[in-house]
């Protein structure tokens, strides 16, 4: 008996079915911009199929958890659990076959990754003997398989690009099912799209993304065009579950809504009167509260006690008055540890707020428990320490004008900028790759080469090479120029 989802209509008001076993072994991609209707088609799709095989919902934006009122779904929070307990439960999952969506919106990115990374996994490498049929959907594929580097680590990157690959690629043979759905098929990794065998493409406008739309389903690039005029919720259906021929179909009906919704047009408040606006500015009643009394002395700490200081130190008035230090030992402690941490091969290319957690547990243990420096002001001194820049650029200083040209770059390419800057200032040979992406704070040449690349089209740095590969670098507004460097270094 062939199972089939109703999707919609086709143009001639035929029902436009999906085959769901053919689905089951061939794949889905879907595309299309936001608000052209792709989290309304996967809801159709989830719950035509629902009561025929069992659904794994990687969700990033928490849209699907309503799918439990209605069809019985189990909603996993990945930011309450650890990997651990996330890898527990996908085991649990597979063996008992239930549907369950697992919604990631209390994550950063880095999070939302790694934790779709370790369920995902988990459930490709189940025994053998729960390879039971699944429908694994990933809504916001482009976030999980990028097809470029990111703001994100290169390890979280990784095993989630990994764990994507191996559902689209190998996970038939498991009994897993990939339905991944993307924004922009231009950011979405080549070799996970190029696994599908069907594919729903909706409204999109730009011509990179048109392009690879129309690549994927065979038509010409003038044909491309068609995918500006598509309506909210009217897509491009095409494969061995859907259609043999480019078959355009209107998305029908679904029982259950998102959370969330498109914003709808309001007319604004009444101008507010006198009264309101003072209420705006109007001090909070518990400021005006008596302060608590201050607390009965404490007893003597013990020595493991102090020992554990060193990691939470006190925050009481007599620990403040002794690690109150001068300005010119406090600025020495913070370039000290600047220095550390730079030094430390291992630790310096972790996210900067990591760092900075760890920047100030080394402060304290040098007696400083305040260092005056706030996320912001962390990232660019961690910048030019890179730059092996250690202390604040005095206003005497010949590299003051390069910090000031700096500011006008983005954050992360500062450091970058201030490396060079430093390098044509001595007159030292061009940073090699490898050391630009190490001010960069990354392992990746790519990524480095991407920035000077980058900084160049910003009018920030001159790049020449010379026939025999060496490279010098021009900071047209200092009127700089770094020494030409030798092939080698400027590979390596």
């Amino acid at each position: 008996m062939t199972v089939a989802v109703d999707m919609g209509t086709a143009p001639d008001g035929a029902v436009a079915p999906m085959d769901l076993e053919e689905l089951l072994a061939t794949r889905l991609l879907v595309q299309g911009n936001s608000g052209s209707g792709k989290s309304h088609l996967l809801r159709r799709l989830l719950e035509g199929s629902a009561r025929w095989v069992q659904q794994v919902i990687i969700d990033p934006e928490g849209d699907f958890v309503t799918l439990s009122d209605r069809f019985g779904h189990v909603v996993v929070d990945g930011g309450a659990h650890s990997e651990a307990e996330l890898r527990r439960l996908a085991l649990r999952i597979r063996e008992q076959r239930v549907p369950v969506v697992l919604t990631l919106e209390g994550l950063e990115v880095e999070g939302q990754m790694r934790a779709a990374a370790t369920f995902l996994s988990t459930l490709f490498d189940a025994p053998r003997e729960h390879w039971y049929p699944a429908l694994v959907v990933v809504d916001e594929a482009q976030l999980f398989a990028p097809a470029v580097a990111g703001e994100v680590s290169d390890e979280v990157r990784r095993l989630s690009l990994g764990a994507m690959t191996n559902l689209m690629c190998r996970g038939r043979k498991r009994g897993l099912a990939g339905v991944i759905a993307t924004q922009r098929l231009a950011k979405l990794a080549k070799n996970v799209a190029a696994e599908a065998s069907n594919f729903l493409m909706g409204r999109t406008f730009l011509d990179i993304d048109m392009a690879r739309a129309a690549d994927l389903l065979g038509l010409e690039r003038r044909q491309a065009e068609q995918f500006r005029d598509l309506a909210r919720g009217h897509f491009i259906a095409l494969g061995p579950a859907l259609s043999r021929r480019p078959l355009p179909i209107k998305i029908g009906d679904v029982e259950t809504q998102a959370r969330s919704s498109s914003p709808k047009l309001m007319p604004l408040p009444n101008v507010p009167d006198d009264e309101a606006r003072a209420q705006l500015f109007e001090r909070p009643a518990e400021l005006d509260l008596p302060l608590p009394a201050p607390p009965p002395p404490q007893p003597r700490p013990s020595m493991e006690q102090l020992l554990r200081s060193i990691e939470a130190p006190s925050s009481g008035p007599a620990d403040e008055t002794r690690l109150e230090k001068s300005p010119e030992e406090r600025e020495a402690i913070v370039a000290a540890c600047l220095a550390e941490i730079v030094a430390d091969e291992g630790e310096s290319f972790r996210p900067a707020a990591v760092l900075f957690q760890d920047f100030g547990v080394r402060c304290r243990m040098r007696g400083l428990a305040d260092s005056g420096l706030d996320l912001a002001d962390f990232r660019t001194r961690l910048s030019l320490a890179r730059a092996g820049l250690y202390e604040a650029i005095g206003e005497d200083d010949p590299m003051a004008d390069a910090a000031c040209e700096a500011e006008a770059l983005p954050e992360d390419a500062r450091g970058v900028f201030l490396l060079l800057a430093r390098a044509a200032l001595e007159r030292v040979p061009c940073p090699s790759d490898t050391e630009i992406a190490r001010v960069y704070g990354t392992h990746s040449t790519g990524r480095a080469k991407r920035l000077l690349g980058f900084l160049e089209q910003q009018g920030a740095i001159v790049i020449r090479i010379d026939l025999r590969g060496g490279r010098a670098i021009a900071l047209p507004a200092l009127g700089w120029t770094t020494a030409v460097s030798d092939k080698v270094s400027a590979e390596s």
